[in-house]
């Protein structure tokens, strides 16, 4: 049902309203909201409003009748007073919130300029992995102890969705997504700095033997046929070969560059290995990498948005991987991963950008508002309010305004950021 046009006479609480007024023109956090209490309805009417839209749908409630003109009071001067005074603590909460939600943005660009940076060293790694072997390690080596540093760096931290404009090859973007992935699982099992560098170089390299397979395979489409299928899987084969010849090569990445793709029941390959013949870095790695393929499968059919790929690993292959792995996985993803549009409660629709390991149930969302610029946007942080997520939606069934303005990204990349 749309939105219907009332006078802010038949107001009450209960009601689900949108002022007609520019986001930086009242006081409120949102432009539309569930009205709680009589006290918001006088602000509402202190700061001249003379009429809201209605959303019938988001209303428990219905409006009071029109009331007749001599039912309609002047607030006396002292009543103004009050107001104004109730105003003016709203601008400043809001105007702080407005200043931490720059501060948010500034953390956030610092951010996404590291993971660009990382994302370019991995693709120097990349580029000098058949001529100079040597200085590829070296360099992952220096990318490893960079970034481990930075979530060991405090206790709690922040998973970021990253919103690159990056053109790099796919290999690099999920290489290092696999390890962000990979080190938060280790970091949650407690692994040592030293394991978790092991962990983090052998993701880095887990699909290098991908560069001796032809680029029609990796870039194809539509489903692979069954010998182009079984050209893929040579990939750990000929990462095996690279890494043999590459003198110190880690010994651990190189069980986990063969292992990455084994399955607890057998089926996978290329040695159909079982549960307990699986090294243990080998199934973290799976985990990681299975949930960004799904995400970001060469045939756009089979793409699942984060909150689709995590439900049908939790659901459907639990009993594939390693299942303390897989439910920290979910556990620090959040039930809706940064990278989910989301509907909440209020009606509002927003998209998921942060998880914090604080507050693994309530995510940061930035909020669709078409009256406010989408580098204002607000970004509510569900954690302590009485808004929740109702459901996510696909990207693709989103109005083009909507979607256009939250920008569901088809590459959906991670990196993280420590709190201290």
């Amino acid at each position: 049902m749309a939105s219907i046009k009332i006078n802010v006479n038949r107001l009450q609480p209960g009601l689900h309203i949108r002022l007609p007024v520019k986001w930086n023109d009242h006081p409120f956090l949102l432009n539309s909201f569930k009205l709680k209490s009589q006290e918001q309805i006088t602000l509402i009417k202190h700061l001249g409003i003379e009429y809201v839209f209605l959303n019938p749908n988001q209303s428990s409630v219905e409006p009071v009748p029109p009331p007749k003109q001599e039912e309609i009071r002047e607030n006396t001067e002292e009543e103004n007073q009050a107001m104004s005074a109730e105003v003016d603590k709203l601008w400043l909460e809001k105007q702080e919130r407005i200043e931490k939600l720059n501060a948010y943005r500034r953390r956030i660009k610092v951010v996404e300029q590291e993971f660009e940076r990382s994302l370019a060293r991995m693709r120097s790694v990349m580029n000098k992995i058949r001529s100079r072997p040597m200085d590829a390690v070296n360099e992952a080596t220096v990318l490893v102890e960079d970034v481990v540093d930075t979530l060991l760096s405090d206790e709690h931290v922040t998973l970021h969705l990253m919103n690159s404009d990056s053109e790099f090859e796919d290999i690099y973007f999920h290489s290092l997504n696999v390890a962000i992935i990979a080190m938060m699982i280790g970091k949650a099992k407690g692994y040592s700095a030293e394991q978790l560098k092991e962990l983090a170089f052998a993701c880095l390299f887990h699909d290098m033997g991908k560069v001796r397979v032809p680029t029609a395979i990796l870039r194809k489409t539509t489903p692979l046929n069954g010998p182009e299928t079984n050209y893929l899987k040579l990939h750990t084969k000929y990462g095996l070969e690279i890494a043999d010849n590459i003198e110190g090569f880690s010994p651990v990445a190189r069980t986990v560059i063969e292992q990455h793709h084994e399955l607890n029941d057998g089926s996978g390959y290329p040695n159909g290995l079982r549960e307990e013949e699986i090294d243990e870095l080998a199934k973290v790695v799976a985990v990681a990498n299975t949930f960004d393929n799904l995400c970001h499968s060469q045939v756009p059919s089979e793409q699942k948005i984060p909150y689709i790929a995590l439900s049908y690993l939790f659901k459907n292959c639990k009993h594939l991987y390693d299942q303390e792995s897989l439910a920290i996985l979910v556990k620090f993803m959040g039930v809706y991963p940064p990278g989910t549009v989301v509907q909440l409660s209020n009606g509002t629709v927003g998209l998921v950008i942060s998880v914090n390991s604080n507050n693994l149930l309530f995510p940061n969302v930035l909020i669709y508002d078409a009256s406010v610029p989408r580098h204002q946007a607000p970004i509510i942080e569900l954690a302590g309010k009485d808004i929740k997520i109702v459901k996510a939606i696909l990207p693709a069934k989103l109005p083009e305004n909507i979607r256009e303005y939250l920008n569901p990204r088809a590459r959906v990349s991670y990196f993280f950021e420590s709190d201290s």
